[in-house]
């Protein structure tokens, strides 16, 4: 029976408290882990954003890996709960006999995989990436707008006294 680790991955604290991402998540690939004949050999979360590389538990998984050569499979949701940077994107690339099981998009990658399954898979990565960099610009916008309308642009201490005062 082939061994493999899971991967499961929510943006931020708030998503983790609402409590439904992971353990969806685990629970998906559990069940495709067992439908494949598939022995999970440790499973990693991480509720971090996945914006920038370094990701405390994807970081660790990938010690795993390199410390533990005969597992070769990763299973995740899809592409943007891998990454969402090209430095972990291409961290993952180089290793050789690598298998990423994307579950909910079908796919499964490898070094035998179609140039053409490589690339939508690099388009991906890549919309993932912009996904993260267009939300950032927009919260810089709407950070300014609120600054040039006297506004407080955060939940900022004084803000919140001013507007209980208003009220």
């Amino acid at each position: 029976m082939n061994q493999a680790v899971v991967y499961a991955r929510v943006s931020s604290r708030e998503q983790e408290r609402e409590g439904y991402s992971i353990p969806a998540q685990l629970k998906l690939l559990n069940e495709y882990a067992t439908k494949h004949d598939l022995k999970i050999a440790k499973e990693f979360t991480d509720n971090e954003t996945a914006k920038k590389e370094g990701r405390t538990n994807f970081t660790e998984m990938i010690k795993f890996l390199k410390q533990n050569k005969n597992i070769n499979i990763i299973l995740v949701e899809k592409t943007d709960r891998l990454y969402r940077n090209f430095k972990d994107y291409v961290l993952l690339d180089e290793f050789r006999d690598l298998e990423i099981h994307l579950v909910k998009e079908g796919t499964i990658l490898s070094e035998k995989s179609r140039s053409h399954d490589k690339f939508m898979h690099g388009i991906k990565v890549l919309m993932a990436k912009n996904y993260v960099d267009n939300l950032s610009e927009e919260i810089r916008k709407g950070f300014q707008e609120k600054a040039e309308q006297g506004e407080y642009p955060v939940n900022h201490p004084m803000a919140i006294k001013e507007k209980a005062q208003r009220e």
